[in-house]
């Protein structure tokens, strides 16, 4: 059978009103990638769910389709978000799947060009707003509430519903959940999901440790950061619509929310890329947390099966790489020159 999406695949475990009319790009069926050589340095059997290879590059599409669905259901003309880049994209690549009109408020000078490229080619109308992402938030929250524009940040359940599939994916490849799954934590909808799907589902429950950046880390601080900074930019934000749920699933969960630094983020986006998996910045957040915790001992993955989720795929904010890249040596277009150079 042709796969078509993750509600055709998944949909009798999700939580959506008999109006919804799925809207997909088929979306989900991400890999499970073995590390070898990462599994042998940590002791443990290393996963990494991949979730750039969704069909605009991120998670956000999982819970794109069922909140898009939901709306055209009930009529939506117009959907909107608030984004740090990749809702923007998820959002307005669904919408355009089902000719809605699509909004993106975004914090002026805060968002990777990749990912606002992505939501301008889907014809998103894009607003900067002289504030930070979670005064963008209440901005559309606003409008969401006095009119009918339907909103489809993570505070729309249909969200939680639809990426909480990656953790019945993650069972179904394993036989069942891992010992630990490893995830960055920006504003909190992921690592509630992904808690939901594995109750739900039945087939065990993994300890999890969430992380967020040094910068940016308000559940690690005890309270919100009114001036979040990271490079690690999917995850710059300073007062998680939903931390309490992922305070309460790192607890109930018997694990824990930790921050790293922007230096270890940007070296585990090195190892990644290394063994053949480029993420941008903020997917990387998990396996540095992974790396640090295991460094000092206070996570024990010896001989464990553990799923490092990566959130979004290096192209969504390539210039981390770029503007450190010395320029290319020139050579002459000849043989004996590329031998000099290659030493062969």
């Amino acid at each position: 059978m042709t796969y078509q999406g993750l509600i055709h695949r998944y949909g009798q475990y999700l939580d959506l009103p008999a109006h919804t009319q799925i809207v997909s790009l088929n979306e989900g069926n991400t890999p499970l990638i073995p590390m070898p050589r990462l599994s042998r340095e940590l002791g443990c059997e290393l996963f990494i769910k991949f979730e750039g290879l969704n069909p605009t590059g991120s998670f956000k599409d999982r819970g794109m389709t069922a909140a898009i669905s939901e709306a055209v259901g009930r009529g939506a003309k117009t959907v909107i978000c608030a984004s740090t880049g990749n809702t923007a994209a998820s959002a307005a690549a669904y919408a355009a799947r089902a000719g809605l009109r699509s909004i993106v408020l975004i914090p002026e000078g805060k968002v990777a060009v990749g990912k606002l490229a992505g939501a301008i080619a889907y014809g998103a109308e894009v607003i900067q707003i002289q504030g930070s992402f979670d005064d963008a938030l209440s901005l559309v929250v606003e409008i969401t509430q006095k009119t009918p524009i339907a909103l489809v940040n993570s505070i729309n359940p249909y969200r939680i519903e639809g990426q909480k599939t990656s953790s019945f994916e993650i069972c179904d490849v394993l036989g069942s959940a891992p010992d630990w799954l490893c995830l960055p934590v920006g504003n909190a909808g992921n690592i509630t999901s992904y808690w939901a799907g594995f109750k739900q589902y039945q087939k065990g429950l993994p300890q999890i440790l969430g992380v967020q950046a040094e910068g940016a880390a308000p559940l690690v601080l005890g309270h919100p950061v009114e001036k979040p900074e990271t490079v690690a930019t999917a995850i710059r934000i300073g007062k998680p619509a939903r931390g309490e749920q992922a305070l309460e699933a790192a607890h109930e969960s018997n694990g824990r929310i930790i921050a790293a630094s922007d230096a270890k983020i940007l070296e585990a986006q090195h190892i990644l890329a290394s063994e053949g998996v480029w993420v941008e910045p903020a997917s990387a957040a998990g396996f540095a947390g992974l790396v640090a915790e295991t460094a000092k001992g206070t996570l024990d993955a010896k001989g464990k099966k553990v799923v490092v989720v990566c959130t979004g795929h290096g192209m969504k904010d390539p210039s981390i790489i770029t503007e450190s890249f010395e320029s290319p040596r020139v050579i002459p277009a000849n043989y004996q020159a590329l031998v000099d150079v290659v030493g062969a």
